[in-house]
């Protein structure tokens, strides 16, 4: 099959071809249209096949992933959204769990009150009401009010509606009623329910998490059916799947539905890209390490596998959400964060960025402060006349202008500022990883180091130092990784539901009643987009916690473990004491959730064939004066510059170095050792 990766960032959207019957690859990079991205993705698709000897028809997929959700609530431009619930609960949104984000500020914008989802005048309560532990009816739900309530809500010029009842994750009936009344009132609106998006218990994340996928979801709606139209008009006949949150892909039918399971769609790719990278030297034990001009993604993948971030970890712009996403933690580092001196007078890089308009300093646009790319130009580490394969210019007097006026500033050397705001950013990087390994009880010295994006494999190699590692792998094509990430996984749909049962008195037939709904409720999902339910498979999880806690953690839920639980509270024991250093064996544990997963297998990016490799001196283009050290030492070194497709394969090569290609560019720093593999990984040794 011929395969398309479709990744959009801020600057540029990466594209990758792969046909999965040859392992033969293409790549392209184009310009991104952020006021209306299907524009590029269209373009670059064209492009790419004219690239590859292709017609656009004989392409059989195109895989996209896509910050438009993302964007939308990080930016706050979503739709206009109205919420209809419980009647005396319209304020749940706002109140919250009384959460103080910075726990000793007397002065702080709490997101959901500052600038909420749903203003409160859009927000209407209804004469309905649920009762635990089954949802059985106590008060029939008010139709009349909820047709008042479409109407008022149509007057106001409300965009999206967003309908959340207590304990409907219990019992959808009032919400599905609901929701087929709003339809005939407003038939133009976007209508979400909460039993549908999130069918979990936690009535603020619940209600949260279904104001977002209705705030986001005309946006995403709009944006994929738009794509999908320009797409068939180009010719293109593949279908359009996009990439969800929890590293599988799905239909364009399911995204319009639930766009709010888009929200890491790009990043999640990455750590798909970079798990496959990890797969071609053998190591299953990573740290992907994506960073791109405005942050930095950082996740961990063991023994080949991602975790999945636990109910109180998953935050997006500061609002919680309830949808299954892989643990990625993001910081604002990147080749565009801004160097400056904070009001205390201490040196600081980030999270501001430069952007792409006018981006760093170097790159001519006319930025006028200092950035991580400045400082690597200022260093001699970008190669003006080979910066994106030649197709883009650096502007060196002018990043040497900005960082110069920033050291005098400071008091140190134009290179030793530059050093320093390597250093501090490389430290920020190398406290987040830690946050995510040695805070988890993960020892970071065992894992290798993933390093793409434009900017990884910078920066990668004096972050691994700064962790103790040992290994730093730099992807075949690190600048679009993403992109290939989306060609290494399947068609995935999740399903959620709350159970409540102890360890003491468990329900086994009530589980298994659970999962199969569950599986029945994916299955006739597959089978509405006429996908292949019959090759469809099923993973089954649980979220368990000791009686009393607040939080769970996600294990997996044993085949059999319906009858005889052993084996997963088992798990769960193990799994808390890697977590938090204890466990209690003796304790009751409560089954707070059943999770399902179904799978269609389809075909993925293979390996790329094995290179041939060249020689040293074919691959050298120069050498130059590359500055290493600390900012109060700085070290100037005669190194080479190399061709990284001109390199010879299993040959060991001393730093210092830098290894030139299109899409980045990688900085081998004395001490190290780089080698071209076979497989087409660089493999940086400390």
């Amino acid at each position: 099959m011929r395969l398309i990766g479709v990744d959009v960032g801020g600057t540029f959207t990466d594209l990758v071809l792969a046909d999965t019957e040859t392992g033969r690859s293409v790549i392209h990079k184009v310009s991104s249209t952020n006021a209306d991205p299907s524009i590029g993705v269209t373009q670059g698709v064209v492009e790419l096949c004219a690239r590859a000897g292709i017609a656009p028809g004989a392409v059989d997929q195109v895989l996209h992933g896509t910050t438009i959700a993302t964007n939308a609530v990080l930016e706050h431009r979503g739709a206009v959204t109205g919420l209809i619930t419980t009647r005396g609960y319209r304020d749940v949104l706002h109140i919250g769990r009384h959460q103080r984000p910075e726990h000793y500020s007397i002065q702080q914008q709490i997101p959901w009150q500052s600038r909420p989802l749903v203003k409160r005048r859009h927000r209407i309560g209804v004469t309905e009401r649920l009762v635990p532990p089954t949802g059985d009816v106590l008060t029939p739900l008010d139709e009349d009010e909820v047709r008042a309530a479409a109407r008022a809500l149509k007057a106001e010029g409300v965009e999206a509606i967003a309908i959340c009842f207590l304990f409907s994750y219990l019992n959808p009936a009032h919400e599905l009623r609901a929701r087929a009344i709003v339809a005939e009132e407003y038939p133009e609106a976007f209508v979400t329910t909460s039993a549908e998006v999130a069918p979990q218990f936690r009535e603020f994340e619940r209600f949260t998490t279904a104001a977002m996928n209705a705030f986001v979801g005309p946006k995403v709606r709009d944006y994929v059916s738009r794509l999908a139209t320009r797409l068939k008009e180009a010719g293109v006949a593949g279908d359009l799947q996009v990439m969800g949150s929890t590293g599988g892909v799905a239909s364009v039918a399911m995204v319009a539905e639930q766009p709010v399971l888009t929200m890491l769609s790009g990043p999640a790719a990455g750590v798909l890209g970079g798990a496959w990278a990890g797969a071609l030297s053998g190591r299953r034990d990573l740290i992907t390490f994506d960073i791109g001009g405005t942050s930095a993604d950082i996740a961990i993948v063991s023994d080949g596998t991602f975790g999945e971030a636990s109910a109180r970890d998953t935050w997006i712009a500061g609002f919680p959400l309830l949808v299954p996403m892989i643990d990625i933690h993001t910081i604002g580092a990147g080749g565009g964060s801004i160097a400056r001196r904070d009001a205390g007078g201490a040196f600081r890089v980030g999270p501001q960025s430069a952007g792409a308009q006018p981006g760093p300093a170097g790159y001519g646009r006319g930025g006028q402060r200092p950035t991580v790319t400045d400082a690597n130009i200022v260093l001699g580490r970008l190669d003006p006349e080979n910066f994106l394969g030649g197709a883009m210019a650096l502007d060196v007097e002018a990043a040497r202008r900005v960082v110069g006026t920033f050291a005098a500033e400071l008091g140190l050397t134009m290179e030793g500022a530059a050093l320093g705001i390597l250093t501090i950013v490389n430290a920020n990087m190398a406290n987040a990883i830690r946050s995510r390994t040695v805070q988890k009880g993960i020892d970071p010295r065992g894992y290798a180091l993933v390093a793409f994006g434009g900017a990884g494999p910078l920066q990668a190699v004096e972050v691994a130092r700064m962790l103790e590692g040992r290994e730093v792998l730099v992807p075949p094509h690190p600048g679009i990784t993403s992109a290939m990430g989306l060609l290494t996984t399947d068609l995935s749909a999740d399903a959620v539901r709350t159970c409540f049962q102890l360890s003491t008195a468990l329900d086994p037939a009530r589980i298994a009643d659970d999962f199969a709904a569950m599986e029945a409720q994916i299955t006739a999902r597959f089978a509405a987009d006429a996908l292949p339910v019959e090759t469809a498979r099923f993973t089954r999880a649980a979220d368990l916690r000791y009686a009393g806690q607040g939080y769970e953690l996600r294990v997996p839920f044993p085949a059999g473990a319906a009858a005889d639980a052993t084996a997963l509270f088992e798990r769960f024991h193990a799994q808390h004491k890697a977590e938090y250093g204890h466990a209690f064996p003796e304790r009751p544990v409560e089954i707070v959730n059943l999770r399902l997963t179904g799978a269609i297998p389809r075909p993925h990016l293979g390996a790329p064939p094995p290179r041939a490799g060249g020689s040293l001196a074919e691959a050298t283009v120069r050498t130059g004066r590359v500055v290493f050290g600390t900012p109060t030492a700085p070290e100037a070194h005669d190194t080479p510059f190399l061709r990284r497709e001109a390199l010879p394969v299993g040959q060991p090569i001393p730093g210092p170095a830098i290894v030139l290609q299109t899409d980045s560019t990688t900085v081998v720093p004395p001490g190290c050792t780089l080698t071209a593999e076979a497989g087409g990984n660089l493999l940086i040794t400390l």
